[in-house]
Formats: structure tokens, C-alpha cells, sequence
């Protein structure tokens, strides 16, 4: 099984933390494993835009983005071109590198 290296940077100025992810996994669940602090309201089912976070490098490891996974990043806060869902974001292993930013998590959600 192929892994990948998520590189996690933190728009809040919290030291970077890279940690391995295997095919399959989500940018959510690699965080939640390694003790990133991410919000994920709806429990990462793709229901809410807390875990709302922004890929800098490697989006060919990851899904193509849904229409849902669209209408939920419409409700998050600055949203941008490479906004996605972390909880949608399924490694699939295209590349070895991934980079994540994580916007401040100083909000309830929607």
C-alpha cells in the first residue's frame, strides 16, 4: 500500500507537523490520528464546512471535488480555488507529497 507524506501548516501560526497517510485515508482522520486540532461538526460525513481547509500541493493524490463537497465549502469562511472538505479529501496516492493549510478554528461552524 502506497503512502503519502501530509504536510499540515496552520494559518495561526502553530508549528508545521507532517505525518503518513496510507490510501484510503482522509486528510481528517490522518489529522485526528495525530492529534491536529481540526473541527468536524457533522462527524465527517461531508454535512458541514468545519473541517474546511486549504490544499496547497498534491491535489492529484486527492478525489476530484463533488458538487456536494462544492455547496459546503460556498458556506465556509474564505473559501478559495483550493478549498476543500479535509473529511473528503481521500488519499489516492498520485504523488508523495501533500500540503495542508489549516485556517484558524476560532468559529462554531455551519
Amino acid at each position: 500500500m502506497k503512502v503519502v507524506n501530509i504536510h499540515f501548516k496552520f494559518q495561526d501560526g502553530q508549528p508545521d507537523q507532517t505525518h503518513v497517510a496510507v490510501e484510503g485515508e482522509s486528510v481528517l482522520d490522518v489529522a485526528l490520528n495525530n492529534g491536529v486540532q481540526l473541527q468536524h461538526n457533522c462527524g465527517g460525513v461531508c454535512g458541514c464546512s468545519t473541517c474546511h481547509v486549504y490544499v496547497q500541493r498534491g491535489e492529484d493524490s486527492l478525489p476530484e471535488i463533488s458538487d456536494k463537497e462544492e455547496d459546503f465549502i460556498d458556506r465556509a469562511i474564505n473559501p478559495r480555488i483550493n478549498s476543500r472538505l479535509a473529511c473528503q479529501c481521500v488519499v489516492q496516492a498520485a504523488t508523495d507529497e501533500l500540503e495542508v493549510l489549516i485556517p484558524t478554528q476560532n468559529f462554531l461552524g455551519h
